[in-house]
Formats: C-alpha cells, sequence, structure tokens
C-alpha cells in the first residue's frame, strides 16, 4: 500500500528532450529492478556496487524495494514501463544519509543523475535531512561531475581509493540556477524535437476531401516539408497520392513527428503504438478532450499519462497544430494552408479556431513567422514551453502570446521576465476581468481587476494588449524597427490635422512629442529626405512617426523610398501612416532572397492613433528593459521557524471566521481565519509590529484600557464586515480624557448595537491612512496591493499591485502606482516643515516585509493590514487580520522541476 507523498511522483523533461516518470519505489517493483540489474553493463555494476555483481539476490531485491519512506527512501525512473534509473539514500544520523545512483548505460548522459538528485534532496529534505554523503570511485568521472555541478555546497575527502563528497542540500542560489538552467536546455529540446522533426507521419489520414486528417496531410505535401511523410489509413494503399501504411507500426522507417486526427476514443491506442514505434512527439488535432467535461478531461489524463511514460511530449488536443518556416525544415503540421513568410515572429495561441485568422492575418501584413504553436488544451505542451525555447532560439526576436489562461503562473512570471530582458514579449490576454478558467484548461484563471492584470504584465515584463490587432501593430515595431532609446517623438508630415492628432495621441500616451515639421500637401520626397535627415540627426529625437497622404497629383512612390532608405540603417524607429495603408506594405519593405520581410522595414497604420500606440508600447518595454531591477534587501528581525510554528498552531486553532475579500473576490472557501493574537505573533515574525488594542464591551471597559494604554485614545469599530477607516465613521480618535472615552464608546455602540466589536488604541499621530494587503491569487501566485485608505480611492478602486516578492524598486512602483500617490509626497495639513512629511521609506519596507511572507508561506491566503497610518515617523499598522489554509502538496514552479501534473 501507498505510504508516500503523491508529490514524490512527478514526470521530468531529460536533457535529451524526452521525458521520463519518476516514483517512489514499491515491493511490486522486484522484476523490473532484476530485469534492470539484468541490462546494466559490468563496468556500471563496480561503479554502483564496488565489485562485481552479476544478478541481485532474492534478500537484495527485497532489501531494495522495500523501503519505509522516512529513514530509507528510494525512487525510480521509468520509461515505457520500463526502470532506467534508481536513487535512493539510507540515514545514518538524523540529519544526514547516504545516497548512490545507478542509471542504465543505454540511458547515461540524458541528465536522469542531475534530475534525479534534484527529486531525491528535496524528498530527505521533508525528512529533515541536511546532508548527502556520496562515495564514489576515481574513475567515475560522469558520477562525481553530478554532484558537483548540482551547486550545492560540497565537501571532498579521499580514503582508501574512495572519493566522498558531502553536500549541503539545503537550496541555495546556485543550487537554483542550476537547476533552472538545466530546466530551460531540457524543455527547450523537448520542443526543437517537435519543430524539427526529420519525418511525419499523419494518423487518420482521410481519402476524403476537407476532412481534418486530409487538411493536416496536404498542408504538409504544400509547404514542401523537407522529410518523408507517411499517411496511416487502415484501408488505402495511397492518400493523395502518396503511399499509406496500416498503422504507424507499419511504416518501415524512423517517424519522429505524429499528426493525430482520429476519433478522441481511439487517440490512446494509436499513441500506445506510437509509443512502440519511437516517435518523438504528438500533434493531437482531435478534439473531445477536457474541453468537453469531466469524461473528456480524464481522456486527456490517460492520452497525456501515456506519452509522457514513453518520453513523448504532446501538443493540444484540440489544437490547430505546429509550423516552422525555416527554409531547411518548411513544416506546416497544422490545419491552415495559410501560412506566413519565414520571418523573426515566434507566435504562441491556446486557440485553435482564432490560430487559422491569426495565420492569415500575419500573412496579409506582410510579416513573418519563425515559429506557430496552437497549443489547443494545452494537456502538456503549454505557452512557457515556448518560453524556454524562444529565449535561445536565434531565428525568433519577438514572442507573440495569445493567452485564455495561464497554468502554472508562477513559471510563467518568471521564464516572462527572463525572456523579456533579451526579447520583447507581446501577449493578448482575452476573457476581461472576470476570465475565468476555459473547460479543459489546468486550474489558474484570470481573476484580478483588469488594470491589475496589466500591471503586473508589466511588472514581468510582458506587453500587455487589448487585442489582436494591437498585438501586430505592436509586433511590427518589435521586428523590423530599432528600438526608441526615449519617449521624445519627432512628428513629420504633409497634413498639418493628422500631425496634431499624433502629437495629441502621443501625450494621452505618455510620450513627449515635438511640435509637428509640416511640410505642406505640395511636399516632395526630397522634402521628406531632408526632414527625416534632420530628425533622424537630433540627440532629442528618440523615435519618429511620419504622416503621408496624397495630395491632388498623382501618388508617386517616391517618398516609400525614401522612408525605406532611411529607415535602413537608422537606430530610431520610424512609423508611418502612409497612404492609410495597415502593414509592412510592399512600398515599405525591405525584401530578402526568399522574399521576407527584412529589419528596416517601416510598418504603417491606417490611423495616427495606432502608430502612436505601438510606439507607445516599445517605448514602454525599453524603459522597463533598461531600467535596474532593483534588489531584494536583507532585512532584520526575520525568525521563519517561529513563523512556521505560529502557522502550524493558528491552523489548528483557527477561528471559522468567513469574510475576507482581496484583489475584488471572495478569498477561497477553504481559507480559515485566525486570531488576532496569532496573527499578530505571525506578522511579528518578519520584524511588522501591530500596533496593540484591547476589545472592550462596557463603557467602565474602555476607560480602563484607555488608561492602560496612555492617551490620546482612539475607540473604534473592529468587525470584520465593517471598512475600519481612521477619521471615518467607525472611528472616534483624539480621545484625551476618560469623559471622552466615555462619549466615544456611547456614541458607536449606539450607532451599531451590537453588530460591531468594540476596540480601544493609543491614537497615533496624525498621516496618511493606506491599506496594505497580500495574498495568493489563482493567476498570478502571491501578490501585494496598496492603496489609500479613503472613500474615495475605494469608490475609484485606485489600487496597485505588484508580485511578491518585491524588490525595493517594486515597493517603490507599488506606492508610485496610485493615482492619489501625491499625498504620500508632500506636507499633510497643518505640517509646518519637511520633518513632518510622511515616511515613505518606512512604507516600502512594510511592502517587502509583507511580500516575503506571503512568498515564503504559502498557507497565507489572505492578509489585510488595514489601516496602515503613514507619518513622519514611519507606518504603523493599526489594524491586521489574516486567513490560512493548508499548504498545497506542491506548490507551482518551487521545489524540483518537474511538468505539470496529470493524476498518476
Amino acid at each position: 500500500m501507498q505510504s508516500y507523498p503523491n508529490h514524490w511522483e512527478a514526470d521530468v523533461v531529460l536533457t535529451d528532450g524526452g521525458t521520463a516518470h519518476l516514483r517512489p519505489i514499491t515491493p511490486e517493483d522486484a522484476d523490473l529492478l532484476r530485469e534492470f540489474h539484468a541490462r546494466l553493463s559490468p563496468e556500471t555494476i563496480y561503479y554502483r556496487f564496488f565489485a562485481p555483481y552479476p544478478r541481485l539476490s532474492a534478500r537484495d531485491v527485497k532489501r531494495f524495494t522495500t523501503v519505509d519512506y522516512e529513514d530509507r527512501v528510494a525512487l525510480v525512473a521509468t520509461i515505457s514501463d520500463a526502470l532506467v534509473a534508481v536513487v535512493r539514500y539510507d540515514k545514518v544520523a538524523p540529519e544526514e544519509a547516504e545516497v548512490a545512483f545507478v542509471v542504465e548505460d543505454a540511458h547515461q548522459g540524458r541528465g536522469l543523475a542531475s534530475v534525479l538528485l534534484e527529486h531525491i534532496g528535496a524528498a530527505a529534505r521533508e525528512r529533515g535531512v541536511r546532508r548527502f554523503i556520496a562515495d564514489v570511485l576515481p574513475e567515475n568521472r560522469r558520477m562525481i561531475n553530478v554532484f558537483r555541478e548540482a551547486g550545492y555546497t560540497a565537501q571532498q575527502t579521499f580514503d582508501e581509493g574512495v572519493i566522498r563528497l558531502t553536500l549541503d542540500i539545503q537550496p541555495t542560489d546556485d543550487s537554483t540556477e542550476v537547476m533552472r538552467a538545466r530546466e530551460q536546455r531540457a524543455e527547450s529540446r523537448s520542443i526543437a524535437r517537435l519543430l524539427f522533426p526529420g519525418s511525419v507521419a499523419v494518423i487518420g489520414a482521410s481519402r476524403t476531401a476537407h476532412t481534418i486528417g486530409q487538411t493536416a496531410l496536404r498542408n504538409l505535401l504544400d509547404s514542401e516539408f523537407q522529410g518523408p511523410v507517411y499517411p496511416v489509413h487502415p484501408e488505402a494503399r495511397a492518400v493523395v497520392g502518396v503511399r499509406a501504411y496500416p498503422s504507424v507500426l507499419d511504416i518501415p522507417d524512423q517517424v519522429d513527428l505524429a499528426v493525430v486526427a482520429v476519433r478522441a476514443d481511439m487517440v490512446v491506442d494509436v499513441v500506445e503504438q506510437c509509443a512502440e514505434k519511437g516517435v518523438h512527439g504528438l500533434i493531437v488535432v482531435s478534439s473531445g478532450f477536457g474541453e468537453i467535461g469531466p469524461e473528456g478531461r480524464a481522456r486527456q489524463d490517460e492520452l497525456v499519462r501515456t506519452a509522457r511514460a514513453a518520453g513523448m511530449r504532446v501538443v493540444g488536443p484540440n489544437c490547430l497544430g505546429i509550423a516552422n518556416t525555416d527554409p531547411a525544415v518548411s513544416l506546416n503540421a497544422t490545419l491552415s494552408p495559410d501560412l506566413p513568410r519565414s520571418g523573426p515572429i515566434g507566435f504562441f495561441s491556446q486557440s485553435g479556431a482564432l490560430g487559422r485568422a491569426i495565420l492569415q492575418r500575419v500573412a496579409e501584413r506582410g510579416m513573418g513567422l519563425s515559429t506557430f504553436v496552437s497549443a489547443g488544451n494545452r494537456a502538456d505542451v503549454s505557452g512557457n514551453d515556448l518560453m524556454q525555447y524562444w529565449q535561445e532560439d536565434p531565428s525568433t526576436e519577438v514572442v507573440l502570446q495569445y493567452l485564455e489562461s495561464l497554468g502554472n503562473p508562477r513559471k510563467f512570471t518568471r521564464l516572462a521576465r527572463r525572456l523579456a530582458k533579451q526579447k520583447p514579449v507581446v501577449a493578448v490576454r482575452s476573457g476581461g476581468s472576470a476570465q475565468t478558467t476555459p473547460t479543459g484548461h489546468a486550474a489558474g484563471g484570470l481573476a484580478l481587476p483588469d488594470y491589475a492584470v496589466t500591471s503586473l504584465f508589466q511588472q514581468a515584463g510582458v506587453v500587455r494588449v487589448d487585442d489582436i490587432t494591437q498585438m501586430f501593430d505592436a509586433a511590427q515595431v518589435f521586428a523590423y524597427q530599432p528600438l526608441p532609446k526615449g519617449p521624445r517623438v519627432g512628428v513629420i508630415g504633409n497634413s498639418d490635422s493628422l500631425e496634431l492628432l499624433v502629437k495629441d495621441a502621443a501625450v494621452r500616451q505618455g510620450l513627449k512629442p515635438h511640435d509637428p515639421v509640416n511640410l505642406g500637401p505640395q511636399a516632395t520626397a526630397e522634402d521628406f529626405d531632408r526632414a527625416l535627415e534632420t530628425a533622424l540627426a537630433a540627440d532629442d529625437v528618440h523615435s519618429i512617426v511620419v504622416v503621408f497622404v496624397p495630395a491632388l497629383h498623382p501618388i508617386s512612390d517616391d517618398v516609400a523610398r525614401v522612408l525605406r532608405a532611411r529607415s535602413l540603417d537608422a537606430d530610431k524607429p520610424i512609423v508611418a501612416t502612409y497612404l492609410a495603408r495597415q502593414g509592412v506594405p510592399e512600398e515599405l519593405r525591405h525584401v530578402g532572397e526568399r522574399g521576407e520581410t527584412l529589419r528596416g522595414s517601416v510598418p504603417s497604420y491606417p490611423a495616427p492613433e495606432d502608430a502612436v500606440r505601438a510606439l507607445a508600447y516599445a517605448t514602454r518595454y525599453t524603459q522597463w528593459r533598461d531600467r535596474k531591477p532593483g534588489r531584494h534587501p536583507e532585512l532584520p528581525d526575520i525568525d521563519g521557524a517561529r513563523a512556521r510554528a505560529t502557522i502550524t498552531r493558528a491552523l489548528k486553532n483557527g477561528s471559522g471566521d468567513e469574510v475576507a475579500w482581496f484583489g475584488g473576490e471572495r478569498r477561497y472557501d477553504e481559507d480559515t481565519a485566525i486570531s488576532a493574537r496569532d496573527t499578530r505573533e505571525l506578522l511579528a515574525c518578519y520584524g511588522i509590529t501591530v500596533y496593540p488594542d484591547i476589545p472592550v464591551a462596557s463603557v467602565e471597559e474602555a476607560v480602563v484600557a484607555a488608561g492602560e494604554l496612555g492617551y490620546p485614545a482612539v475607540v473604534k469599530a473592529d468587525s470584520p464586515d465593517l471598512r475600519v477607516r481612521s477619521g471615518g465613521t467607525f472611528v472616534r480618535a483624539d480621545l484625551r480624557t476618560p469623559d471622552d472615552v466615555r462619549s466615544a464608546f456611547l456614541s458607536l455602540q449606539d450607532r451599531f448595537g451590537g453588530d460591531a466589536d468594540l476596540v480601544v488604541q493609543r491614537m497615533v499621530a496624525p498621516g496618511v491612512p493606506t491599506v496594505v494587503r497580500a495574498g495568493d491569487n489563482q493567476s498570478f501566485g502571491s501578490v501585494v496591493s496598496f492603496g489609500l485608505a479613503d472613500v474615495t480611492a475605494e469608490l475609484l478602486d485606485d489600487r496597485s499591485f505588484r508580485l511578491a516578492p518585491l524588490t525595493d524598486m517594486d515597493a517603490a512602483d507599488l506606492i508610485h502606482a496610485v493615482r492619489a500617490a501625491p499625498l504620500l509626497f508632500g506636507l499633510p495639513a497643518g505640517a509646518t516643515s519637511l520633518a513632518e512629511q510622511p515616511n515613505v521609506e518606512a512604507l516600502e519596507e512594510l511592502l517587502i516585509r509583507i511580500s516575503r511572507l506571503v512568498e515564503a508561506f504559502p498557507e497565507i491566503g489572505y492578509v489585510d493590514l488595514d489601516p496602515v497610518l503613514v507619518n513622519a515617523t514611519g507606518a504603523h499598522v493599526l489594524g491586521a487580520r489574516m486567513w490560512l489554509r493548508e499548504a498545497p502538496d506542491v506548490r507551482p514552479d518551487a521545489g524540483p522541476r518537474r511538468l505539470r501534473g496529470v493524476t498518476f
């Protein structure tokens, strides 16, 4: 019977792009272990056991397969139900264990040992192990390198012909970086195997025109794919003139990629045949899976389990397919005949239905793609995998993504931030503020307000646009023009009315336009050339918008030639409203040998506002990329161990309160409100002090409490369903005598009756009341929110959002992003000197501390600091509430690398 945690099972990608399944060993693995050992070479056996060991005895097998998952743990890697690697540890002290590996010879060099070390290390840490000891023969250089290159702190000794390595397996920045780098290389390679196949089989190729199977086959053939194409049909000898085979197993040669276009109930059988054939990857265009409900979801999970177990990645199901315009491949494994020319843009789309329209529109605009992937239900391959590939793909300079949901949002933001430092990432996020996860997709619907989603994308460096049209508008600049070095815009044209539209649009977009250079309606190409020369030479012009409309005389291409020539070697972007044309018109294109559009081509927009908006996207992206990312400052007074103990106790003793909101939506039903005492103690573990208050139920108790805390005092309502605002109708402040306290208590009691709990608190010097909230969002993980605590800010929803953990720059941005931020940077009412200005630095530190807390402990579903009064002496937390939940077994994008899970 299973007695190990479910999250110890995982699918992983290996360094060559294949996959394997990791799980703890069980007694039922006895036969698999014997077969595995029998396949090992004498050298591998000697390296593992330091002696010849040709066969395992029954006693050995029982000992190796029977572990307690506590002091003795073993993990195995399987591919196509065959055991190919084993790692185990045995505790030799409370915090120390011996570790050993063995990998089948045929699978050595695929990264199995490295990924097994990550997973056995994570399991060991859960069991209290801090150090691994490994004895390795000096000639076993490969295994020595696995340990040395893991990034852990290591010590080495040599005794009696054996090297002993001692590894501190606590995660470090180096070990995390090593893990991320290996993950990137492996996942990139797995996508490359899909995009660069040597041969393709179309399973379900039909003799009937306009069917999915025949469409996929014809598109492959019409694209002049550079390898062999094999139709698979149970009866036909040929399909569209190409020899067909009854099954993929009957194909005499290697098959790298299979396009699956059979009924949903037949797909798993086909996948099993592909596994037996040794196919590397699958594109499942068939529908009838997760998008139809629970039955389809179960079928989808079985599809992915079967494929991954055999080392295959899956695109789809219910997808349009993939394409690679590299002339050495010329792959159009999609259901769309409209494949654009080769170009610098990589495109990922979740929507299959929209994918065909996207490809058509790209072609119409004269743009080119490097690669295209429509992932449909994203059962396996997702946009995150494509970002890993595009990061190092020299053919891709711009990344476009059409997103409906995020399967692993933490990983998305991490990868997007890294990729965006090298290449622009433009995303359309569909669905609006009430977006939920589309049927058939993994959990993770975007549920934050729309403006919050935009700000979080911007923090990660992603250029978030509103629709497909804006995506292509921005892509034209990124793909074919240099990035602007600043916000100053030069405007040149032959229509003063259109030039004014450009100037007004630039101001609205936050750019800084110069006064337009109006050349007049009779302007010649020479006039445009001189104006462009001047603007390109000016240091205070960072980008140029050219407006050209025809006068009464016949239209000439001379202006287009000038624009094209000046743009070719310019170090500033030039965009145009040229004859109201859209895209990259032939007249403004630089064309390569294969007819592709080259850098220096001038994008044109039908309206001046469109041109300016696209330029603004590029300008803001450049500003993000060039700015310093900030740092994660060292913070004193953090006690993680005490915080963990407090959370454990608080979860056990939760109050059961069910009222809390975060990001405009109710927090999760499983959250448990914890007591004020536990909340204060947990916050104190991260250096956040909550001003003390005393609950009171009578006038006499209120007076005694005020005496204990000191005057001036405050009496306020403290109920979860009320918005407590300093200076509002729920608060009576500046109480200097017992009579003042009595009067305040009776006033609030009369106002609320028994509906509100009243507390007494010592008054803080006047300042700016703010609200700090943090917690877990399904789409983005840990998020911090900031706003002012007043009715106007609440009505206008004047809040800002950032991803945790915050750098010092993030914290400053979070404060400045709210429209009411100037109230924090001036003098408060009645102040007479700068010494009384609010201490914004203290507020920034508070934001950083709360972000570290929620990032460190996934059990924290929601925390509300309300109000936080910012005055000259600091940021004072006057009220705090917190809701906890049971921690997930596996936190997304934390721990050892793994593929998104299916039910094992």
